[in-house]
């Protein structure tokens, strides 16, 4: 296998859930979240965990009974634009889905948009890291997203796999990404049909089904569980380590969000209207959920020794095993059979938040503490290399396809 490029592990790992079956909930926990804090206003109220997609699960299973898959998939790698008109050859029925599914919700807000890029671009830096360390590495301890990683077609090459979900954050964060010329709308899709051929073809896995809870994954309490692994676990970083962000400025990422739940083909009676709505969902439906699993464990260990290959190895395993504890705790780092480090962890305790204080101009380094100034550099270059994942390496050519079969390895 050729060496990791950079893309693979902050800012891919960040997004780990959002391409394949994703995260979980638990049986017997009843949805009581109103559908009156969603961006409709309104809803039926129904539990998510018995909702999945309607229109995408019939479509792509029956596409995948006919053997049309492969021809589909190599007609669709020409399909990279918004605006772009769908592949001719395409079967009728998948063509009249994608035409309704590429198109924007009323609700889409083009002045919020525009927002948006100016805050991607001043803090993509913190982004990058917390795509990887705060989300990523939680998909791993949300079990039912690390086992249907694991056993679904994808988990056969993780590089491979890391590669196409990086791509969902670097479209998101690009100046054009739901534009015309842009290639948000296109991923949300693709990712749409990949997921629909996830839930046809998993619960064949006998791998899969002898360790799962569901008889179907990916269902619409699964995604937004992943979903707030994403925007909303990023913004309570950034609210911690006090990066000051105007109200128009947040409300303009959530805004980014918002769509690509739409997109993905999540109701909108389910995706929250607000920061506060969004953080009310999330003590709900995610933080219960994270748990360890054998499949959690191996892949947390894959995403840290692929984010010790980045640049050259300036960032180590220890270091990153620090980050991910100091992001995510003790008790998930612990879950994870992370290793203590007796240098970075306190390293990270006591200096990240001064230096982002630092970063900002709310502190002098003069005035900062020693193990800041120390510290300072490293911490620099966690943040530089963040950024070229999560802002440069996502112009490769990825194709994120439908899958044909499981795990072939398990």
């Amino acid at each position: 296998m050729e060496k990791p490029s950079r893309r693979n592990v902050l800012m891919a790992g960040g997004t780990l859930g959002a391409f394949g079956a994703v995260s979980a909930a638990t049986p017997a926990q009843a949805w009581t979240w109103s559908p009156k804090g969603s961006v409709a206003g309104t809803g039926a109220g129904a539990d998510p965990r018995w909702v999945w997609d309607e229109e995408a699960d019939p479509l792509v299973a029956s596409l995948l009974d006919r053997g049309a898959v492969p021809e589909v998939n190599k007609l669709l790698r020409t399909w990279t634009k918004n605006g772009q008109p769908l592949p001719s050859g395409l079967p009728a029925d998948l063509r009249d889905f994608m035409e309704r599914a590429r198109r924007l919700p009323s609700w889409a807000d083009q002045g919020k948009l525009a927002t948006a890029v100016g805050f991607n671009e001043k803090r993509g830096l913190y982004l990058g890291v917390t795509y990887g360390f705060a989300s990523g590495m939680m998909s791993t301890v949300i079990p039912r997203e690390a086992r249907a990683v694991y056993y679904s077609k994808g988990g056969a090459d993780m590089k491979d796999r890391i590669t196409k979900t990086a791509k969902l954050g670097y479209d998101i964060g690009t100046s054009n990404a739901y534009k015309p010329d842009g290639e948000m709308i296109v991923t949300c899709v693709k990712t749409r049909l990949a997921h629909a051929g996830v839930r046809h073809l998993l619960p064949k896995s006998p791998y899969w089904s002898k360790v799962a809870d569901e008889e179907i994954p990916i269902s619409q309490r699964d995604m937004m569980v992943t979903w707030h692994s994403l925007p909303t676990t990023v913004m309570q970083n950034l609210v911690k380590w006090k990066v000051p962000i105007p109200a128009a400025e947040s409300e303009a990422f959530l805004h980014t969000w918002q769509l690509s739940a739409h997109m993905l083909g999540i109701r909108d009676e389910y995706i929250p209207k607000s920061w506060a709505e969004a953080n009310a969902q999330a003590e709900q439906i995610l933080t219960p959920v994270l748990a360890p699993t054998p499949e959690g464990v191996k892949l947390a260990d894959i995403l840290l020794n692929l984010g010790a290959t980045i640049d050259g190895g300036l960032l180590t395993k220890p270091i990153l095993g620090s980050l991910t504890r100091y992001v995510l705790g003790d008790e998930i780092a612990g879950w994870l059979k992370i290793r203590r480090d007796p240098l970075w962890d306190p390293l990270f305790e006591v200096a990240w938040e001064p230096f982002v204080a630092v970063r900002e101009g709310l502190l002098s380094l003069e005035k900062a503490p020693g193990a800041l100034q120390k510290a300072y550099w490293a911490f620099d270059e966690i943040l530089r290399i963040g950024a070229l994942l999560f802002l440069s390496e996502g112009k490769l050519p990825i194709s994120i396809e439908i899958p044909d079969t499981n795990n072939p390895h398990h």
